[in-house]
């Protein structure tokens, strides 16, 4: 008995989660299959089996039968059980050799597109600190009122366990209509909010259903990363549009890139730099649009967030051609590991989009989307943004004294009027990305403003040197805290 022989070696670990049957027939599994047993081979008996390795019979026949039911082993009473040979694996000593580090065969054309520098996205990786950007301060978050919906919800789950509807549970587009047409001035009925998994998803469903391969898109530059990422990745031509004091500078783009099919902009509180398009050049966008039939997204991220007047309508309110998405996101306002986002579409793309959708994903997570809606319809969204909003002055106030007392020398802080970040330059010409290495290895999260523009231009010395830096994620105390750790580093990287 070779094969008892060699699992006499083999150590199952009752303290391992998975059950030892599994473990039992995972080590069968693979030896079949790199061929250290050949088809035919006989195994223990299970009771000899059991004996050697120290185990109950029953163990032994849970992963005999699971292997049995697979194919993998074959047996009739009274002869025993065997590997089966109609198996096409190799004879016992021509074993698979490891899988290789290589791709089999390269990947499509197409999945090309969906990789490397140019479409990678930023994540987050442990509790917020400072200066984390696009992180709502969590430590605000009433997660008590949410833990009590979401248990009243689970309290009857037969009615949301199933496939739903793609489009996004029925009462929360009511929900976030009647929002928008409040709060953003949004002109839109319940039919054409799309529920999306984040505004990620939006943004790669409009570049995916609205651009052809080689089709011109005007980005802002410098701008948002994950709107290039979905561009690239559908093979669009992006065309990276400078910016004023206005925003958008659409008479330049509209001369240099007059064949735009989809215009992609952040008016209400631009990405990264903070500006506020102007109410004129919102217009001529939009009158420019209407008359050569472009599609404008408006990601209208952070509008809940102005701390100088009252939040501005959106964009999609002053659009009288139907030309304009509006895409918006709850990351921002509760936390980003909820996944859930937003799209109000013009009544001629609902169905495409709502059919793009469910190829992607089927429908977002039902049992989310019905938490929030109850969270809104009772009062506690509008209550959550108002005690934030007051904070997060608070908070913003509180880095912006500090670094006027302790960097006003090394750094020009740029628009704070708006959102849960802001950008800053330094006064002379500086490495950003290397400071935003050092920083990171003594714990303070900054962004480099040099990587939001053009990428086809790697020499950051050639482009605006500055950090973005979050307040709405942490207290305080940690704002100051890392305002001074910032200061000491700055001294010591030239």
């Amino acid at each position: 008995m070779h094969f008892a022989q060699s699992l006499a070696t083999l150590r199952l670990d009752a303290s391992n989660p998975i059950p030892m049957f599994r473990q039992l027939y995972d080590a069968i599994k693979q030896a079949t299959l790199t061929g250290m047993l050949a088809p035919g081979t006989q195994l223990p008996p299970t009771r000899e089996l059991a004996q050697l390795l120290g185990i109950s019979r029953q163990t032994v026949l849970n992963a005999y039968m699971h292997l049995t039911a697979e194919g993998f082993l074959s047996g009739e009473v009274g002869r025993g059980t065997f590997i089966s040979d109609k198996l096409p694996f190799p004879t016992a000593g021509k074993s698979i050799q490891p899988k290789s580090p290589r791709l089999l065969r390269p990947l499509s054309e197409r999945g090309r597109r969906f990789v490397g520098e140019a479409v990678q996205l930023n994540t987050h990786t442990g509790m917020p600190r400072a200066f984390r950007i696009g992180m709502p301060g969590l430590d605000i978050f009433p997660f008590d009122v949410w833990a009590r919906l979401e248990a009243r919800r689970w309290r009857k789950p037969q009615h949301h366990l199933g496939y739903d509807d793609p489009a996004g549970y029925a009462p929360l587009r009511e929900a976030i209509a009647a929002y928008l047409r409040t709060a953003r001035g949004v002109q839109c009925d319940a039919q054409q909010v799309l529920i999306t998994s984040g505004s990620q998803q939006a943004l790669f469903l409009a570049a995916s259903l609205l651009l052809s391969p080689g089709d011109a898109a005007w980005v802002e530059e410098p701008g948002y990363r994950g709107i290039n990422a979905s561009l690239h990745a559908v093979d669009a031509r992006v065309c990276h549009i400078p910016l004023d004091e206005d925003g958008l500078c659409v008479f330049w783009a509209a001369k240099h890139f007059p064949d735009a099919k989809l215009v992609y902009v952040t008016p209400s509180h631009q990405q990264p730099l903070g500006i506020t398009m102007s109410l004129q050049r919102r217009l001529e966008l939009l009158a420019w649009a209407a008359e050569k039939k472009v599609w404008v997204v408006e990601d209208d991220y952070d509008s809940e967030y102005r701390y100088t007047g009252p939040p501005l309508a959106s964009m999609q309110s002053l659009d009288k051609a139907g030309c304009v998405i509006y895409t918006g996101t709850l990351s921002k306002i509760l936390f980003p590991g909820l996944r859930l986002g937003y799209m109000v579409l013009p009544p001629p793309l609902v169905d495409a989009f709502v059919q793009g959708k469910a190829i992607i994903d089927r429908h977002t997570a039902t049992m989310p989307q019905m938490v929030l809606t109850d969270f809104i319809n009772e009062g506690h969204f509008s209550r959550h943004i108002k005690r934030t909003r007051e904070a997060y002055v608070e908070r913003r106030d509180t880095l912006l004294k500090a670094l006027e007392r302790h960097l006003s020398d090394e750094l020009e802080i740029g628009n704070a009027d708006a959102g849960l970040h802001f950008a800053v330059t330094f006064r002379r010409q500086r490495d950003d990305r290397a400071i935003v290495r050092t920083a990171l290895e003594r714990g303070i999260e900054l962004r480099a403003l040099s990587s939001f523009y053009n990428a086809s231009q790697p020499n950051c010395s050639i482009l605006p040197s500055g950090l973005l830096i979050g307040f709405a994620a942490v207290r305080d105390a940690d704002l100051k805290r890392s305002a001074l750790a910032l200061r000491d580093l700055l001294k010591e990287v030239k």
